[in-house]
């Protein structure tokens, strides 16, 4: 069965069991068939989020048009690719610990992983594939 409301609804709803605004609350509480107390709700939500899967671009340019920079035709560096999904075990230098995030792959080596508590840069040898980048980023939040 297909059920619809109004956002005015849902809203009344969403306050009446105060929940937080947020799309995967409001998804619980769209119609007149929303239960008058939720049973369970979860404690982790998923969160998918489009990040694309490169760029044709060959030659980046600046605010006036004039070249600044070329690409190689490579996307793959040293088997890995702008966009996956990396462990790196840092043994020695400024950022010595375990990440994991995703990489942005240079020709010379020198990858940048991008954490949740910000950027680091290591070198491939460092880094292990934990999931090909194929243009999603998927991440876990706590459900308030």
């Amino acid at each position: 069965d297909l059920e619809g409301g109004s956002g005015g609804r849902t809203k009344k709803q969403r306050i009446e069991h105060k929940l937080p605004k947020e799309h995967y609350y409001d998804a619980l509480c769209v119609g007149p068939s929303t239960p008058s107390v939720f049973g369970r709700i979860a404690k982790y939500v998923q969160i998918w989020k489009y990040m694309g899967r490169g760029t044709r671009q060959m030659c980046r340019t600046n605010k006036y048009g004039f070249p600044v920079a070329h690409r190689t035709c490579k996307k793959n560096h040293f088997g890995f690719q702008t966009g996956d999904l990396v462990q790196a075990v840092v043994k020695r230098g400024k950022h010595i610990g375990t990440w994991m995030g995703r990489v942005t792959v240079r020709a010379s080596g020198s990858f940048d992983i991008r954490t949740r508590s910000g950027m680091i840069s290591t070198l491939y040898k460092n880094c292990k594939i934990l999931q090909r980048g194929d243009g999603w980023m998927y991440t876990q939040e706590l459900s308030n």
